[in-house]
């Protein structure tokens, strides 16, 4: 298949301890042998949100702290891409036209952010539609989509499948209370609808999550499937 993994910042390097960085690109090398296409984006996580509140407290309009955040994302891809070694793209993709041609020439791309603005999230779901890929998992730090903010409100229940239209719709009325926190944002979401790309929202932390459900389509967290979507991957009756 042809694989987006969209990683959290705070799921690939939480402290910038090298073992978690290290069991992800074991992960990514053993799917890319299994002759998977995979592409990476990767996320600024608690790093990007240091950075940020400094410079925010130092006078930084919110473009220049967008483009701080951006920065941040493409040291984190320098670290996977560190240990990933000569399997993926030399340097951290910065357009979605450099990811699908790191593809076709058989390295792993992996992107950071691009533009002031847009999310990780959205950048993962914009990757996954401009290569044309089978499935676009987001492995984050909770376990999947819930029907409230989780952190805010103790009866939110996991959805274990949610149709791509009900997740904009959810995404919408979660992002419109301040301070809320979204499994992927708002624009990701639109993009996975209009796509019609097969996604899975799951708890990365655990890096041989990310494996088990490319391998199997197995998981804890949440299928997100859009309208007209065709049958399970053919790899996953095999696995």
């Amino acid at each position: 298949m042809k694989v987006v993994v969209s990683v959290g910042g705070s799921v690939l390097a939480p402290n910038l301890e090298p073992d978690r960085i290290g069991e992800y690109a074991g992960v990514i090398e053993t799917l890319d042998e299994a002759g998977h296409e995979i592409g990476i984006v990767v996320g600024g996580g608690p790093t990007a949100r240091e950075y940020i509140t400094t410079a925010r407290e130092l006078g930084a309009n919110e473009i220049e702290l967008d483009q701080l955040g951006i920065a941040v994302t493409r040291l984190n891809s320098r670290l996977l891409i560190a240990a990933l070694g000569d399997g993926a793209a030399p340097a951290p993709v910065e357009s979605y036209d450099e990811g699908r041609a790191a593809l076709k020439r058989g390295d792993v791309p992996v992107m950071g952010g691009t533009v002031a603005g847009q999310t990780t999230d959205a950048v993962s779901a914009a990757l996954a539609e401009h290569v044309g890929a089978d499935l676009l998992v987001y492995a984050t730090s909770v376990p999947g989509v819930f029907s409230a903010d989780p952190n805010e409100d103790d009866g939110a229940e996991r959805y274990e499948e949610i149709a791509a239209g009900e997740l904009v719709d959810l995404i919408a009325g979660i992002e419109m209370n301040a301070g809320s926190n979204a499994p992927v944002d708002l624009l990701a979401a639109k993009i996975i609808e209009r796509a019609g790309l097969r996604s899975i929202v799951l708890d990365g932390t655990d890096p041989t999550a990310v494996r088990r459900a490319v391998e199997t389509g197995e998981h804890d967290g949440t299928d997100v499937v859009p309208e007209n979507l065709g049958a399970a991957p053919t790899a996953w009756d095999r696995a």
